[in-house]
């Protein structure tokens, strides 16, 4: 089974259709990319699978649980976390504050400051910057408190938006770094992206989003050989 299945997913904003009957899974361990131009619907789909959205119709089952229903805030205490596009720190918060905002569903103290040290051995500079205002970070740093404040949940999924959106080359490869050992301490990622070489570097399998349709699925790293995914998304 699935962790995550969305299953013939529907979803207008007014009159205008977005998405028009998507359907993808994501295993347990897996890193899945949804890939696909400005505009494509990627962003929407996160904001379905978190309850940000309602969908017209289709289904959402997460863990064997249908939460096509379930309001955002529950979600995140089923062990979905959710970083967004364009980061949304809290600026006038600290590091600190901000990242303890990410544990509002947890109830055990001392879990949660062992979840803090994590996130601190994770990102060092959060740690280094934990009393300042988290509006004065970079935007590379802001990225990582957004990831970090995610981790906080204690996430089984993670949902990413756009992460390497308006860093310098250099910091989209320390972003996508974290995101593997994420990755490999055992949490499942999904993964929006517009930078398609590098989410197809990390990903396991990836969907291709056209217009709200998924127009091809397959395994990452044959897509990235792919003659018309490398002309289309790859610049080649």
């Amino acid at each position: 089974m699935a962790m995550l299945e969305v299953k013939d997913l529907n979803v207008y904003y007014g009159v205008i259709q977005a998405i028009k009957g998507v359907s993808f899974s994501v295993d347990e361990g897996e890193v899945i990319a949804l890939i696909g131009a400005n505009g494509a619907g990627k962003t929407t789909i996160l904001h379905t699978v978190t309850g940000l959205v309602a969908p017209k119709s289709g289904s959402i089952i997460f863990e064997g649980k249908v939460i096509t229903k379930v309001p955002a805030h529950k979600i995140v205490s089923l062990g979905m976390a959710h970083v967004p596009e364009g980061r949304r720190v809290f600026a006038q918060l600290s590091v600190l504050q901000n990242l303890k905002m990410g544990a509002f569903t947890r109830k055990d103290k001392d879990e949660v400051e062992h979840t803090l040290e994590a996130v601190y051995r994770r990102f060092p500079r959060l740690e280094e910057r934990r009393n300042q205002l988290a509006g004065t970070l970079s935007g590379g740093e802001q990225q990582m408190l957004a990831m970090g404040r995610a981790l906080m949940s204690k996430p089984r999924i993670i949902l990413m938006d756009e992460p390497s959106m308006g860093l310098s080359p250099i910091l989209v490869d320390e972003i996508f770094d974290i995101i593997r050992s994420v990755s490999a301490g055992g949490t499942t990622v999904l993964l929006v992206e517009q930078n398609a070489k590098k989410a197809l570097g990390i990903a396991d399998r990836a969907y291709v989003l056209e217009t709200g349709t998924i127009v091809k699925e397959g395994v990452a790293s044959q897509l990235l050989e792919d003659d018309a995914i490398r002309k289309a998304y790859l610049g080649e």
